[in-house]
């Protein structure tokens, strides 16, 4: 894949140009997770999507999944009950110690529910909550996104929980290291569970919609490389069982900026970059 000039963030390609032939600092990129939301539609799967407030630092205008950066609480409480994978299990699928695979499993559900008001946790390991949508569950959202509270803090005083069964590892992408402002990102699929909905939560999103990944596409959408390759993903799946049932590549994408002799600044992202290989993938 390679983004032309046209289609780069203007900031982008001004540092690309300014600092061509000279080296750059790069910043570290921070752990971050993010969850494609899928259901089902007569139309076939249908993925939420979020156009992230204009003017943000990162991403601003954009339309992404919900998700963010790893919390420094999102390691949890050791008693924090959790169903399906271990974090062991997930360390070996996301090619990372356990400590940060339970991490980004936590940061995935915490960010779902405070971007989309979706909480993928349940009273027992094979329950989900069907409605979170009522005042005392905004205020815990609340409560949640202010970090007023911590997930794990939410679960347990809830009697909850956490359902990391419902998560599948998408991809793994890391952003271009000319970028002031880098993640190194675990994208996740979920399906959407029955009786929740998605609503107007945070105030990070001016505009929510749900949407073939297919018309997404061709919709003219402004979005970064790693959400139109996820979406090409999904439009090629009848349904979320096809979808949820694929074994992805998780090795990591760097996508890396060029400036070429006429000056256009293009970003090239190669099929996977340089990085450890991922047990099971």
């Amino acid at each position: 894949m390679v983004v032309p000039d046209p289609l780069l963030p203007p900031g982008l390609r001004e540092r690309a140009r300014a600092t061509r032939g000279t080296g750059v600092a790069v910043a570290p990129a921070k752990d971050a997770a993010t969850v494609a939301l899928l259901r089902d539609s007569p139309a076939g799967p249908e993925v939420y999507l979020l156009r992230r407030v204009r003017g943000m630092a990162f991403a601003g205008g954009m339309h992404v999944f919900p998700g963010g950066a790893v919390d420094p609480a999102d390691g949890g409480a050791e008693d924090l009950r959790w169903a399906g994978p271990s974090p062991a299990q997930w360390a070996r699928r996301l090619g990372c110690d356990e400590a940060l695979a339970r991490a980004l499993v936590c940061a995935a559900v915490r960010e779902t529910f405070e971007e989309s008001g979706v909480l993928l946790a349940g009273a027992t390991p094979d329950a989900v909550l069907s409605d979170v949508s009522t005042d005392d569950w905004e205020a815990e959202r609340a409560a949640l996104e202010a970090r007023e509270q911590s997930l794990s803090q939410l679960l347990a005083a809830r009697g909850l929980v956490l359902r990391a069964d419902l998560l599948r590892p998408l991809a793994h992408w890391i952003t271009p290291e000319l970028e002031p402002r880098r993640f190194d990102t675990r994208f996740f699929l979920a399906r959407m569970p029955p009786g929740q909905v998605c609503r107007a939560a945070g105030t990070e999103a001016e505009v929510r919609l749900w949407v073939r990944p297919g018309d997404a596409l061709a919709g003219g959408l402004r979005m970064m490389p790693p959400t139109v390759a996820v979406l090409e993903d999904l439009a090629a799946h009848d349904d979320v069982d096809a979808a949820l049932a694929v074994e992805r590549d998780l090795r990591p994408v760097l996508p890396r900026v060029v400036v070429g002799d006429d000056e256009e600044v293009r970003l090239v992202v190669d099929e996977a970059a340089p990085g450890p290989d991922v047990p099971g993938s």
